[in-house]
């Protein structure tokens, strides 16, 4: 007897299809192809300049010139009803310095669900926020007298304000210590494990690949690789991911000495 099942297979969380982003001479990504899984860790990996804050901001809805198909959580990106569904968390710490932490995520707060919720409500989704982030101690503190890792997570509050189905992340531990890094990746995956929140996650440390579910390789606006840290290790038999990446930049590099040797 045969099992069938009624329920429709989910639709990934971002799709995209001969994604192209051009911005003056240069072509920055180039027809890329790819999903990212719903309620996963997907993780944007490759060397500085390859594309990656270019891709995030393409996802997000604040990149001009993009060429292709990119739909996020099944609408195109940067459409409005995604505005409270996507939280974004960018290099550089989006925070005023003269407003302490809770000040500043009842200014977002505001922006972001303009008379809607009910102050106690409001109030519950900032202290919330400020918890999940590991800054209650600090809630009062003004932003500026903060280390710069805490600034981080100030922003990364401000993205979980509205509980956000999708959160991209563009480097968000570079230049933490390894406490910090490790107690961030651990609220990463909780927010994947019990909120079934996505996570895009960019960065250019090799070993944090280990740390996602999946894993996109980009090179030179280019997607080498689209799979799991395991499947990737397998299929090019190394030992890291890093190996990994390595071997399919050779890969890459000896297929397009042969292409232009055959002209």
């Amino acid at each position: 007897m045969m099992n069938y099942s009624s329920r429709p297979p989910e639709e990934p969380a971002v799709h995209a299809r001969d994604l192209t982003v051009v911005r003056g001479p240069r072509t920055v990504l180039r027809g890329l192809g790819f999903t990212v899984p719903r309620g996963r860790i997907t993780g944007l990996l490759g060397p500085s300049g390859c594309g990656k804050s270019t891709l995030m901001r393409a996802v997000v809805g604040t990149q001009a010139k993009v060429t292709g198909t990119l739909d996020v959580l099944g609408r195109p990106a940067g459409h409005p009803a995604l505005r409270t569904r996507v939280g974004y968390v960018t290099q550089a710490p989006s925070v005023y310095n003269d407003l302490t932490v809770r000040q500043n995520l009842d200014h977002f707060a505001a922006i972001l669900d303009p008379g809607r919720a009910s102050a106690d409500r409001r109030h519950e989704n900032v202290t919330r926020a400020i918890a999940d982030v590991d800054l209650t101690p600090h809630a009062d503190a003004l932003a500026g007298t903060l280390s710069g890792g805490q600034r981080s997570r100030v922003s990364l509050a401000v993205a979980l304000l509205g509980t956000p189905d999708l959160l991209v992340l563009d480097e968000p531990t570079v230049g933490l210590d390894p406490v910090l890094r490790r107690d961030l990746w651990n609220l990463f995956h909780a927010l994947a494990a019990e909120r079934g929140t996505t996570l895009l996650v960019s960065s250019h440390v090799m070993d944090e690949a280990e740390r996602c579910h999946r894993l996109l390789l980009m090179r030179a606006g280019r997607i080498l690789a689209d799979d799991t840290p395991e499947a990737l290790r397998t299929r090019t038999g190394s030992d890291t991911v890093e190996a990994a990446f390595l071997h399919l930049v050779d890969e890459a590099a000896a297929a397009g000495r042969t292409k232009e040797s055959t002209r």
